[in-house]
């Protein structure tokens, strides 16, 4: 299928690994230019850009003025077709809400809802210059599953769906769509490999990681976890035309965990 996305300039935030990265690559498959924004490039991205297709920029989207960087790299390249807000990120709190403090929370909101809200801001002008486009925002089921110990994570997922939704409302008559996609359990490498997100759950239940891997997993119709490809593939078909008037929608790929309408 092609998603009309051929030379089209993308912008990817979170873009070294995970999700990010898997976006990244498929936005690259269907012809795209992608500006790639993170901290670090990690292992795969300085080989993605020898590609001529990808260009990174290092930033720190906690901080003001970092998603203005980002963006004006990919302002320099003649504009901004689509943002990808990708960036984000969980901490097991094993000791409950009393252990998260006013840190943890200002923290998890920086990066969560302000590492949606800043790099959206930055780049609405350029969108709008190009005469519209497409914002994919990467949430969580945890918007709508919330969980104790990631009280602070589940909070800030909430909030950026809900921003997603009004964001919508707004931009539509200016031929900018919005949309969301709440992935469940993904196996990403901060989910789950050593210090992950599932060695915090295990510490949080007193269990090891395999038994919660497994449980989690199995709390699944499917039975699996989800792939990055594959929410990839989700977020990158939202992104492009073909997904034309899909807007101010939230698209759930957790294998039926979530199991209310």
């Amino acid at each position: 299928m092609d998603l009309h996305l051929s030379g089209k300039t993308a912008v990817v935030t979170g873009a070294s690994k995970g999700i990010g990265l898997a976006v990244t690559k498929a936005l690259v498959a269907a012809g795209a230019y992608v500006v790639a924004g993170s901290r670090t490039p990690g292992k795969q991205l300085p080989l993605l850009e020898e590609s001529g297709q990808v260009s990174f920029v290092s930033v720190d989207l906690t901080q003001p003025g970092a998603a203005e960087e980002l963006i004006a790299a990919a302002t320099y390249r003649g504009g901004i077709d689509v943002l990808i807000n990708n960036v984000g990120g969980a901490t097991v709190h094993p000791a409950g809400l009393a252990s998260i403090s006013d840190d943890d929370w200002r923290a998890s909101w920086d990066l969560n809802v302000m590492g949606v809200v800043r790099p959206t801001r930055a780049a609405l002008p350029e969108i709008e210059r190009r005469g519209g486009g497409s914002i994919v925002i990467v949430s969580s089921i945890s918007a709508y599953a919330p969980g104790p110990n990631t009280y602070d994570y589940c909070a800030a997922k909430a909030a950026v769906t809900n921003f997603a939704k009004a964001l919508s409302k707004d931009l539509a008559p200016k031929n900018i769509r919005v949309n969301s996609v709440s992935p469940g359990a993904v196996s990403t490498e901060r989910f789950v490999e050593q210090g992950g997100v599932i060695d915090g759950l295990a510490a949080a239940k007193g269990q090891k990681a395999d038994e919660v891997r497994a449980e989690l997993a199995s709390s699944a119709p499917t039975g699996r976890f989800t792939t990055p490809e594959e929410v990839a593939d989700l977020v990158v078909f939202l992104a492009s035309d073909r997904a034309g008037n899909i807007t101010g929608s939230d698209y759930r790929i957790d294998g039926g965990y979530v199991t209310t309408v």
